[in-house]
């Protein structure tokens, strides 16, 4: 029986490369965007990959939303919670506007969408949920208090779920990604690319989407069934936790 795997923010950049591979794997995927209709449905065109708009930092809409992807496309297999954005300032400059922000759609997110599929998997004895985090969750950043207290907490929250899941065969891992070469990351000016960022990656470059995307469809995966509570640290070695 084919397993159903969804992607939140899974339409574009890091989300679409692990929508692609999990799809590639012979998962049934739904990806989740919140609301560039545009790109979504030139994804939905292009995979294949059916889409789902809904707001993940609103826990009512997620628990709607996910009844409607479990009626059409079966319980819920693999979670990944990828959707985030930044709002990024010095702390002094940071208005709670964009604190509140990061906060609910990157860490209250994983609450809201996991809660809704949790249960289920707690009842089949089968789950895979994987958080992606950030290295900035790991090593925080200056101008993104907000941010590296949301992926911070990711990594938090992947530990004690991990604990209460792993008789109940559900896993629970984190990935936490360096510099990736996605749209947004390759439209920062290229003398700053070169000489700032690239220079403190020890491999010499960028990663790439489809290396997290492997990264989540291993522990997806059967074979990482012994894996759990881990925080795997894409980075190219910038950063060794």
């Amino acid at each position: 029986m084919t397993r159903v795997a969804l992607v939140t923010g899974g339409t574009r950049g890091i989300g679409e490369a692990i929508s692609v591979a999990l799809k590639a794997a012979g998962y049934d995927v739904a990806a989740s965007y919140a609301g560039n209709d545009t790109a979504a449905k030139a994804f939905q065109s292009k995979t294949g990959i059916a889409v789902y708009k809904f707001d993940v930092g609103d826990f009512n809409a997620c628990k709607t939303a996910i009844e409607r992807i479990q009626s059409e496309r079966g319980q819920v297999d693999v979670l990944v919670n990828n959707a985030g954005i930044t709002r990024d300032a010095a702390f002094h400059r940071m208005t709670p506007e964009q604190w509140r922000e990061v906060i609910s759609t990157d860490l209250d997110s994983v609450f809201n969408v996991t809660r809704n599929v949790y249960e289920g998997m707690r009842t089949r004895g089968f789950g895979r949920i994987i958080n992606i985090s950030s290295i900035n969750g790991q090593k925080g950043q200056f101008g993104q208090c907000n941010y590296s207290a949301a992926k911070a907490g990711m990594i938090g929250f992947t530990k004690a779920l991990a604990q209460e899941g792993a008789a109940k065969g559900v896993t629970v891992n984190c990935i936490a990604p360096g510099y990736i070469g996605t749209e947004m990351v390759r439209a920062v000016q290229p003398e700053v690319l070169n000489t700032k960022i690239i220079p403190q990656i020890p491999v010499g470059r960028l990663g790439e989407p489809e290396e997290v995307a492997r990264c989540v469809v291993f522990l997806a995966s059967d074979d990482a069934g012994f894996l759990t509570g881990s925080t795997l640290t894409a980075n190219g070695g910038q950063y060794i936790a």
